[in-house]
């Protein structure tokens, strides 16, 4: 949780605002307490997304939606305005760590009588969903939160009502796939009509993943089309399944709806004992709720600390920004997960790094940090919305071996082989003329490494750094919290947040951070990425029709060598008469700058021009990020050197 700007109400409805939770994608979220005393997280809309009816009603009706779920299993709406300014939504506080983060983190596969357990929870959670027209459509394994009370089933951001996608009534595009690549039904992976049953094969799915620490029918790491063919056609992988288990999985996993047994029969048929979780999952829940309301008592006696202008403060717009200033670039705030080691990607960090980067006064950053002893996990299931924050799996009272009670070897790696390599987007203007991009190299790491390097460029300053990996799953990498390690220009950078990449196919990914989203496409990695066609000696094409007599002591070379993404491979000596009160004398002078490369997808683009102080006069400037193109133009070479704003390019010719 981090501390309420001054630029954020102190209430909203009848919710007391007492810190701040994270940004996403739909709005921001806070930590609020209601007058009678319960803690809530309030989903505040972003403005640009409220200024559009349509998402208005889209909201107002998943508002809906979770309010005739009624909070049976799920996180309950304790209050909403979806017609005010800024429409907003406030749920249940829902402490407890998904089955994803237990199974796959922490525990392993569970017992088959805890899965029984679970199995009737999700069948009584899932029973009142249908009951109030809905289908979730996106039942997986990070999407159930296991408490004291039962599981929970959260994030409706893609459920849609039943009585809305008859004829003339779809909320999604006809035959779209809407899902998770391998929690999805076969109907599902057809873009079939989908109905309740498609959310019992998804249930299915879920209690292989909890029995064995594997879903039936394979990751994305073999491709998002083979994993969907797989579940249309093959039968489920139940391997280690134990005996008792078998019966309802299989009939849950029937390829045919009608098959299957209903939410309804199989929560009459399975029991939900208490307490239904394992001992050592229980006591790590009952410290972390003692830690939270001990955080939430703090901060309700010191009541609502606004951050000051010491460089804590930051606004909405920055927040969403890991460039200061720069809004749309990766930002919002992660949760912050310490780890002792970390991966590293074959993307190398230039030497002369900034350390402890400071942001101009213009826009002053808050770094993420988290309240003493605050690490429940948050949920704002609104909309889709949620935020965890969970203890260091490495911590060492909470990796104990509950067979030996010795501590257990944190895991070598969680991202799937889908997400590794590199990826490049534009956040601003379009792939043949960017104004500002994005790259991230993603490394594999367990959870809290910082693994993935990323790369931001806009027309005055380049940002480099590493992420530390939040949480994986088959379809959806995050990130959160970033360090700095290279500014250009020098202490120009704040630290990029949390970043959510999600797998569209093999070679798309969708990336977002707080209320900016684009496109990645996979992109060259390693030690020489620079295509061949830009490499060697360039000249700047002559221009006596602009220089006149003095054509030839206007000179500009570039020289481009080969390297990797984040070293200086471009070098431009630029030359001019020397003029004295605007009479050009007989002297030469020149400007030395070298540019670190910053992207090599569809155009190669470079950070901000810097000195090179073998060659530097006292008129020289450093200048802007560039984006390279090389064509053919008469039968020659031609280079093509744009600045990333709206402005001619520099040509050159291979020389």
């Amino acid at each position: 949780m981090e501390p309420l700007t001054a630029e954020d109400p102190a209430t909203i409805g009848p919710f007391r605002l007492l810190g701040r939770l994270g940004v996403g994608g739909m709005g921001r979220v806070f930590l609020a307490r209601s007058a009678g005393g319960r803690t809530v997280a309030v989903k505040v809309v972003h403005a640009e997304l409220a200024a559009q009816d349509e998402f208005r009603r889209r909201f107002a009706r998943e508002v809906a939606a979770l309010e005739r779920v009624g909070g049976t299993g799920t996180a309950p709406v304790l209050g909403s305005d979806t017609e005010a300014g800024s429409p907003w939504v406030a749920i249940g506080y829902v402490p407890g760590p998904s089955l994803r983060t237990v199974v796959g983190d922490e525990s392993g596969p569970l017992s088959p009588v805890t899965v029984k357990a679970l199995a009737g929870g999700l069948a009584r959670a899932l029973e009142h969903i249908h009951a109030a027209g809905l289908v979730h459509r996106d039942l997986k394994p990070s999407n159930v939160l296991l408490t004291v009370d039962g599981p929970r089933i959260i994030d409706f951001g893609i459920a849609r009502a039943v009585d809305t996608v008859a004829d003339g009534g779809n909320l999604t595009t006809t035959g779209a796939v809407v899902g998770s690549p391998g929690f999805m039904s076969p109907e599902q992976v057809r873009g079939e009509h989908i109905e309740p049953a498609s959310d019992i094969f998804c249930l299915g799915s879920v209690l292989v993943y909890a029995a064995t620490g594997r879903a039936p029918f394979g990751t994305a790491d073999s491709g998002v089309h083979a994993t969907m063919f797989r579940i249309a056609h093959d039968e489920p992988d139940l391997t280690d399944l134990a005996p008792e288990l078998s019966g309802l999985i299989r009939a849950c996993l029937a390829k045919d709806p009608a098959g299957r047994p209903s939410a309804a029969e199989i929560a009459e048929t399975l029991s939900v004992p208490d307490p239904w979780l394992p001992a050592d999952v229980l006591a790590r829940l009952g410290r972390h709720a003692a830690r939270l309301l001990e955080a939430e008592t703090r901060a309700e006696e010191e009541g609502p600390v606004f951050s000051g202008a010491s460089g804590a403060a930051v606004s909405s717009a920055s927040a969403a920004s890991g460039v200061t200033g720069v809004t749309g670039a990766p930002g919002g705030s992660g949760s912050v997960v310490a780890a002792p080691g970390e991966a590293t990607p074959s993307t190398p960090l230039p030497s002369g790094s900034s350390t402890a980067p400071q942001a101009p006064a213009r826009h002053p950053c808050r770094r993420a940090g988290p309240v003493a002893g605050l690490t429940a996990l948050v949920v704002a299931a609104a909309a889709g919305l949620t935020y965890t924050f969970w203890p260091d799996p490495g911590a060492g009272d909470d990796r104990k071996n509950r067979a030996g009670g010795n501590g257990s070897a944190r895991p070598a790696g969680i991202v799937p082989a889908a997400f590794l390599g590199a990826w490049e987007g534009v956040v601003q203007g379009s792939p043949e003329s960017p104004r500002e991009t994005a790259r991230i190299e993603i490394a594999q790491g367990a959870a809290g490494s910082k693994s993935a390097v990323y790369v931001q460029v806009t027309e005055n300053r380049m940002c480099m750094g590493r992420s530390r990996l939040v949480s994986a799953d088959e379809d959806k990498v995050v990130y959160g919290e970033s360090d700095v390690t290279t500014s250009v220009p020098a202490e120009r950078c704040t630290p990029a947040a949390h970043q959510t990449l999600t797998l569209r196919s093999p070679d798309v990914l969708e990336w977002a951070s707080g209320a900016a989203r684009t496109t990645y496409r996979k992109a060259p990695s390693g030690p020489a990425v620079v295509p061949a066609r830009f490499l060697g000696h360039w000249s700047r094409v002559p221009a006596p029709e602009i220089y006149g007599e003095n054509d030839d002591r206007y000179t500009s070379e570039v020289t481009i060598t080969q390297g990797p993404v984040g070293a200086p491979v471009i070098g431009v000596i630029d030359g001019y008469p020397r003029t004295v009160d605007g009479v050009t004398t007989a002297e030469d002078w020149s400007c030395g700058t070298t540019s670190v490369l910053a992207g090599a997808g569809s155009v190669l683009v470079v950070g901000p021009r810097t000195k090179d102080t073998d060659a530097w006069d006292r008129e020289c400037q450093e200048g802007l990020s560039r984006y390279l193109v090389v064509d053919t133009f008469k039968g020659r070479d031609r280079l093509l050197v744009y600045p990333m704003l709206d402005g001619e390019p520099n040509e050159y010719y291979r020389s």
